[in-house]
């Protein structure tokens, strides 16, 4: 097991090795496994960035993102200026579909709101968005509607663990509220249990992942 500070070290490495990611700017502290990062950064996509490496890190138990969005002075935009962009951001990706999704902007924050049929789809209108100039931060209040029936959802869930060369399927149980999945077991790294989380929501008519898994010591 990784101490604290050798846990902090890699995560400063891999924060440095990141080309998205300024990593002067951001402190990284660490306790019982789970890091803390603070600091500013120049966009929203940074942030975003900078969260995804520290959870990449073998030995991550949990993270703390206190890191704020500073933006200068050229990448300021009003909220007219960045609904406009993220509407055409919508429009010009194709995997999401024309009229689901709609935006509110305030003070720099987007609001993604409307229903699809696919998980990704929900995850493809965030993705769109969040790289615009000018945005603070992104709130996905898309809903996935429901397809198929919960014995459905579950058996393809399952197979497609075993299908992953990255998920272990054994040590991982999917049980179904409604159409949303809960998903119990242990993994052996954060890394993992985000795979599993992903591949959960790519399975048609699934509405929520509730990720329990907790990490193996």
């Amino acid at each position: 097991m990784k101490t604290d500070i050798v846990l902090k070290g890699h995560v400063l490495d891999e924060l440095a090795w990141d080309p998205a990611i300024d990593a002067s700017e951001i402190g990284v502290s660490v306790k019982d496994g789970v890091v803390t990062l603070g600091g500013e950064v120049g966009s929203h996509h940074e942030k975003v960035e900078a969260e995804r490496a520290a959870l990449r890190v073998a030995g991550v138990k949990g993270m703390v993102s206190e890191i704020k969005v500073h933006l200068p002075g050229a990448s300021q935009r009003s909220d007219s200026d960045i609904a406009r962009a993220a509407v055409d951001a919508l429009e010009w990706n194709s995997s999401v579909p024309p009229d689901r999704v709609k935006v509110v902007v305030r003070k720099g924050w987007i609001a993604l709101e409307g229903n699809v049929d696919w998980g990704y789809q929900r995850t493809a209108a965030e993705e769109a968005v969040r790289r615009l100039t000018g945005v603070l931060g992104v709130s996905n209040q898309v809903t996935v509607r429901p397809g198929l029936t919960c014995g459905a959802i579950k058996t393809k869930i399952e197979e497609a663990f075993k299908r992953s060369a990255e998920v272990d399927a054994r040590r991982i149980s999917v049980e179904l509220e409604g159409s949303a999945v809960v998903l119990r077991g242990h993994v052996r790294s954060w890394a993992e249990k985000q795979e599993a989380e992903r591949v959960a929501w790519a399975s048609p008519g699934v509405s929520g992942v509730l990720n329990k898994l907790v990490l193996a010591d």
